[in-house]
Parts: structure tokens; C-alpha cells; sequence
């Protein structure tokens, strides 16, 4: 039976002609997690993968690009920086309909929901954090010109095109009209930043976009790259911030790992002051970067309950993400507030 988004068929003639030692029969089991991009586990009774295709309906131009989502995983394979074996990338439509890419599948754990965190122990949660700094460090250390991905993105001018980007975005899938996406992008243009520094930039990097290795806090994969570019690595920090607020519960579907306020992960203080100690970065005007970060899930957030409405979504848990629209832009108003 063919998952959505899947003809097991075609996949099954395509990967015939182009994965050495391919089993002869797939399974495919939708994986749970993920508002954008559909993910997928594939198995031939040799192998485990994950496919990875753009979501079901009109796509949004730049977003869900799979050869850029392919072609970073494989650069930063040979660096510390932990991914996903990569496979394969089939850019011919005629095969699903869109690009897909294929990596191996990388055994671990996600933490998703705060019922996923009471299965570690108050030492585990605080590492659990720093570890998630730590393997953004290290990201941001990675020299865009020694991996092959010097031109991956523009860095320069990249905190206005992110201004403008969202802004245009939200015109493309608002469902009503506010006005605080107006408000809160005009505060980021006069808090925008003289300087910015250059990185590879997840884009969207956050707890439930790592895979913990199964038997120990340490990122065995991290996962989830089609948004990732060249740019300010503070962007990053702002939007994991953003995350690690429960203000995000009805985007992330489930309880906020950080609800139960008997959790013991760290803070964002905490987590801020780590971040500044392991990349040696000036931290002044971080409230541009997270209220920047309220801004761009905001608009991701709006787009998946435009797919919603539309019953273009698959899986569980996308009935609540309208609902944190207004308050992650009020959210960002407030942190540039005069």
C-alpha cells in the first residue's frame, strides 16, 4: 500500500536501476514529526532509509528545495558535523512527481514532546541542551569553502532578504489579515544589525531536528536541512531560542518538553551563555535574531495551516498550529519594543 506521497512502484523501478545491492522490495512507513517536507523510512530487507520529498500542493518558491537539502548533507559528511549518510538525490519529476532525496537511516532517539523527556534522567535533560549548542557551534565553525559550499548562498545582505523574505511569504499564505506582520517587520529593518558574520545556516534547527544516539546525550544526526543557506549564524541561535520557548507548543503539535516547569533543561540564559563561550561570538543584539526568529516561524507557522485548511497536510498534529500565529508575532513585536 502506498503511503501519501509515495508510489512504492516507481521507486521500486528507479531504485533497481541506481542503488547497488537494492533488496528488490520497499516498505515505506511515514515517519512522524516534520510540517514541511515529508519524511519517510524506507526498507528492502537489506537497507534502511529515509526519503525525503516537498509537501503535497502548491509549493512556495525556495522552500523545499531537495537538491540543496541533498547537496549539504553530503558536503558536511567527511566534518564532525553529525548527519545522515547521503544516498541518493533524483531530481526527474517523472518519477514521484518532485525531486526526492534518499540518506541512510541514522538509529537514535528524538526528543518531540515533553512525555519524550521524562524518559531522561534531570542530568541527562541539562546535557541534552548543551549538547544542542555544542553541535551548533560546531556547525557555525565549518569554513563554507573547505566543504565545496563557498557558493551556496549569498551571505552578504543575508539579514534584509530574510526580512523581506518572510514578508513576501506571508503574502503568499496568510489566511487573514493582521497587522503584525507589518509592525513587526518594520521594527527588525530599524534593528537590523551594522555587521553580520558568514556560516552555514540550518535555518531551522531545534531539539526534534537532531537524532540522540540511543544510548547517550550526543547528536548522532542532525536532520531537516532545506532551509539551510549561507548567512548569519545568529539566525540560528535566534530561531533555537524561539523554539526552546513553550510559546511554540501548537506549532511544534505536541506538550513543550520545557511545560512542566519541574523539567531540568537548561534556560535560554543558559543556553545563550554557551553558545557565547563556545564560538567566542558578541551576543549584544541578540533580541534582533530572536525576535527575527518569532518572525520566521510565524509565517512557517501560517503556512501550514494555509495546507491545513486545504487537507494538504499528512500525518497528526497540524490542527493547532494556526493557533500560534498571533502570539509569535506579538512575541517579536515585544522583543524590539522601544
Amino acid at each position: 500500500m502506498n503511503p501519501p506521497g509515495l508510489d512504492l512502484a516507481a521507486l521500486h523501478r528507479y531504485f533497481e536501476q541506481h542503488v547497488p545491492d537494492y533488496g528488490g522490495r520497499l516498505d515505506a512507513q511515514l515517519l512522524a514529526g516534520g510540517k514541511s517536507n515529508l519524511t519517510y523510512r524506507l526498507r528492502d530487507g537489506v537497507h534502511d532509509w529515509v526519503l525525503r520529498r516537498p509537501p503535497l500542493g502548491t509549493l512556495t518558491p525556495s522552500a523545499h528545495d531537495m537538491a540543496r537539502e541533498y547537496r549539504v548533507v553530503a558536503a558536511l559528511g567527511p566534518t564532525p558535523v553529525p548527519v545522515a549518510p547521503a544516498v541518493l538525490l533524483c531530481e526527474d519529476t517523472a518519477v514521484l512527481g518532485v525531486p526526492f532525496a534518499v540518506t541512510a537511516f541514522v538509529a537514535g532517539r528524538v526528543i518531540q514532546s515533553a512525555a519524550d523527556a521524562t524518559l531522561l534522567n534531570p542530568d541527562e535533560q541539562r546535557l541534552c541542551g548543551f549538547e544542542l549548542i555544542d553541535r551548533l557551534c560546531q556547525l557555525h565553525a565549518i569554513d563554507p569553502s573547505n566543504v565545496g559550499l563557498d557558493n551556496f548562498g549569498r551571505a552578504a545582505g543575508y539579514l534584509e532578504r530574510q526580512i523581506r523574505r518572510w514578508t513576501d511569504q506571508w503574502e503568499r499564505v496568510h489566511t487573514r489579515d493582521l497587522a503584525e506582520p507589518v509592525e513587526l517587520a518594520g521594527r527588525l529593518r530599524l534593528a537590523l544589525p551594522a555587521r553580520s558574520d558568514r556560516s552555514i545556516v540550518h535555518g531551522d534547527f531545534r531539539l526534534d531536528n537532531v537524532i540522540l544516539a540511543p544510548d547517550r546525550i550526543e547528536v548522532a544526526a542532525i536532520v531537516d536541512w532545506e532551509m539551510c543557506t549561507l548567512g548569519d549564524p545568529l539566525a540560528d541561535l535566534g530561531l533555537a531560542l524561539v523554539y526552546w520557548d513553550p510559546l511554540t507548543e501548537p506549532v511544534l503539535g505536541v506538550p513543550h518538553i520545557r511545560r512542566d516547569t519541574a523539567n531540568h533543561f537548561p534556560n535560554a540564559e543558559a543556553l545563550v551563555e554557551r553558545y557565547s563561550r563556545q564560538s567566542g561570538r558578541e551576543l549584544g543584539e541578540l533580541d534582533f535574531y530572536v525576535a527575527l526568529g518569532f518572525f520566521k516561524l510565524a509565517v512557517i507557522a501560517e503556512g501550514i495551516h494555509q495546507r491545513y485548511r486545504a487537507g494538504l497536510t499528512v500525518g497528526d498534529g497540524f490542527a493547532t498550529t494556526g493557533d500560534a500565529v498571533l502570539p509569535l508575532l506579538r512575541a517579536g513585536i515585544e522583543r524590539l519594543a522601544p
